[in-house]
């Protein structure tokens, strides 16, 4: 009997492509869902220290909900490094005039920060409304269950 633990090797990782669709669902559930599937937290291969995750694309930024009175409340900020530099922009402007960022910066905060993180997040795509670019790679398209 093998009592060793399966470690997955970069070139064995099998990668799909799936889409979701952020209209009507939370914020916060849609990017956890998001960042588990780029993880690749899923798959009984999962190894935490390898990029063993599937490609995410996410649909209809613009439709996800907030909810409570988080599209007034919930503040964003950049800084430019410079004295004054602060911009401050609330949730309901980044829904108006940036939400495949909104989704970004969320599904960021739960992926691991350092490399490992960085060419993970390479594998999302959020694009605003229904249409996307990924036809080719005939991604399956992943019902949420909330």
């Amino acid at each position: 009997m093998n009592n060793t633990t399966y470690s997955a090797k970069s070139n064995d990782i099998k990668r799909q492509w799936y889409i979701i669709d952020a209209s009507g669902k939370s914020l916060g559930r849609v990017a956890a869902e998001a960042a588990k599937l780029l993880r690749g937290k899923h798959k009984p291969t999962f190894t935490p220290h390898v990029d063993c995750g599937d490609y995410v694309i996410v649909v209809n930024a613009e439709k996800v909900a907030l909810t409570g009175n988080k599209v007034h409340n919930k503040k964003y900020y950049n800084v430019s490094g410079y004295t004054g530099g602060l911009r401050t922009r609330t949730a309901g402007e980044m829904i108006e005039r940036y939400p495949e960022e909104m989704v970004e910066r969320s599904v960021w905060g739960m992926l691991p920060k350092g490399r490992l993180g960085r060419s993970i997040y390479k594998k999302l795509f959020v694009y605003k409304g229904p249409d996307h670019k990924h036809e080719a790679q005939q991604p399956e398209v992943l019902e949420l269950k909330f």
